[in-house]
């Protein structure tokens, strides 16, 4: 079951979250060939045209390290308000099936600027 967390980010910033993962055992989870998505949406049943996808970059793979971004650009696009977010993260098994985990979900509220 995927973690739960709120964020705020304000309209027109540059937005970075790194994540720091463990297994069940809490020991660094090896993140070696492992890709990851994350995207946020107005609402669950929202279209294509209302999704904003994070980068992910996996900063430091054998320590569990990855980080999701958004530019300035992306975050002044945004809509004030709330939105749902997930982060999900898969691996090839020996198998050749994709197995995906999703690992973290929430909220996140979208404040306004006034400096532009």
């Amino acid at each position: 079951m995927a973690e739960y967390e709120r964020f705020t980010f304000d309209k027109g910033s540059d937005i970075a979250i790194q994540l720091e993962l463990v297994d069940l055992s809490n020991n660094k989870k090896d993140l070696t060939n492992y890709d990851g998505a994350a995207k946020m949406k107005r609402n669950f049943n929202s279209d294509s045209s209302d999704t904003v996808d994070f980068s992910v970059a996996f900063t430091d793979r054998l320590e569990g390290i990855m980080t999701l971004s958004l530019t300035n650009q992306q975050t002044d696009n945004l809509k004030v308000g709330g939105y749902v977010y997930d982060v999900e993260i898969s691996f090839v098994d020996s198998n050749g099936s994709t197995v995906v985990e999703r690992i973290l979900e929430g909220k996140i509220r979208v404040n306004p600027s006034v400096t532009r």
